[in-house]
């Protein structure tokens, strides 16, 4: 077995040093080989990555995807446009593969109809900021308000807009990508010159790892993520009120008719937003709470019971139809459940199909939104001097 690993190593070593300019495919062998697809389609046996052209944005800024594949059938597509998740397509419990993230198959869509976020590098701030503004060191700063009276991740023109500078990374059990983009001093108000690198990482265990780390020439505020909408039944497929979800928080933080928090931390004991036990999110949803009403839905961040330090247990979903399961664990101190409220039929997915109220969730591993107007809440300041270094895993298996 140690000859194996070392070959595949090699292998592996062999096709990262090649430049990513002239690399189009990069297969590394697993140890099994790679067996004929079974009956549902499922190809195992090989880690690889494969890269192409994706289209251009209006100013001609070339895009590419890469395509992300481990030996257990998963398979992962990641556009250098908001170093998007284009795809993700995993087994359910027959071995029948599915993309289980919504999006669009065309650059176009993504660039005219950018608000969804589908699967996009959230920066310089997931979430929302009040008024458009925040004070640091005794100056104010002035943002585009995108979002009512808010900025929201991080204003119009966000990292979810920007092309990313692409590199293949990986190890023996794993393939990968770093993105790097350099946000300029003032860029959608944000002081600072920001250096930001974001690295997806597939392994061998269904996992899709993601690790976030900016520096700053100025003190700046900083709150990455990735806003991911899943449906654990298949892209397109309807709506996710039967998939059945448990998120490790004690309490919520409520928001006011703009979705800013209020300050309060409360407890979810005798809410509809307790979900320390799993419950189908579709359960309360109808729920005559006021925040929920506020929210259409659940649009909350919650308040994580994190360890000291390192990687935490933050939410697991199941889907009872595919036997699918995602768990997320994080080094962020919250989670934006997002129940997609305000998907409203008017926009297209990969499957061909509109995309209706609730038809994906999202679940924001985050820093708590206006965190920089509100002292109570964990800092998001970054200093020079300073790394912010973040990691959320996402990690697929199934259930009978």
């Amino acid at each position: 077995m140690n000859g194996i690993f070392a070959a595949r190593k090699g292998i592996l070593a062999t096709a990262l040093m090649t430049s990513i300019a002239l690399v189009t495919s990069v297969t590394l062998a697993g140890a099994a080989g790679s067996p004929a697809p079974n009956s549902n389609g499922c190809t195992g046996g090989q880690l690889g990555i494969t890269k192409r052209p994706f289209g251009a944005t209006p100013d001609g800024t070339a895009v590419d995807v890469y395509r992300l594949t481990n030996s257990h059938c998963m398979r992962v597509k990641i556009i250098t446009y908001g170093g998007i998740v284009q795809s993700l397509k995993i087994p359910d419990r027959d071995g029948r593969l599915r993309n289980v993230v919504l999006g669009f198959d065309n650059l176009q869509d993504y660039v005219v109809n950018n608000s969804p976020y589908f699967g996009a590098i959230i920066g310089r701030y997931a979430n929302r900021i009040a008024d458009g503004q925040f004070t640091l060191d005794g100056v104010t700063y002035e943002l585009p308000k995108n979002n009512g009276p808010n900025t929201l991740h991080g204003g119009p023109m966000g990292f979810h807009t920007k092309v990313w500078r692409a590199r293949v990374v990986g190890g023996q059990d794993s393939v990968g990508l770093k993105l790097r983009y350099t946000s300029p001093d003032g860029e959608e108000g944000f002081p600072g010159r920001l250096e930001t690198a974001v690295k997806y990482l597939l392994t061998e265990d269904n996992t899709l790892r993601i690790r976030y780390r900016a520096t700053t020439d100025e003190p700046t505020v900083v709150n990455l993520t990735n806003h991911s909408y899943f449906n654990l039944s298949g892209e397109g497929s309807g709506a996710i009120y039967d998939h059945v979800l448990e998120l490790n928080a004690d309490a919520y933080t409520p928001v006011d008719p703009t979705l800013i928090p209020t300050g309060e931390i409360a407890p979810v004991a005798g809410t509809p937003f307790d979900f320390r036990s799993p419950t189908s999110i579709g359960a309360r949803i109808r729920s005559n709470h006021p925040q929920i009403a506020v929210g259409r839905g659940y649009d909350h961040n919650y308040v994580l019971n994190q360890p000291p330090s390192g990687l935490g247990h933050a939410a697991s979903v199941f889907d009872p139809h595919s036997g699918r399961v995602l768990e997320i664990l994080t080094t962020e101190p919250g989670v934006q459940f997002y129940s997609g409220n305000f998907l409203d039929g008017t926009l297209i997915g990969t499957s061909g199909r509109f995309y209706r109220q609730s038809d994906g969730f999202a679940l924001e591993t985050q820093h708590y939104p206006d965190s920089p107007n509100q002292p109570s809440f964990p800092s998001t300041v970054l200093r020079p001097g300073e790394e912010y270094d973040t990691t959320t895993v996402f990690r697929f298996s199934v259930r009978g």
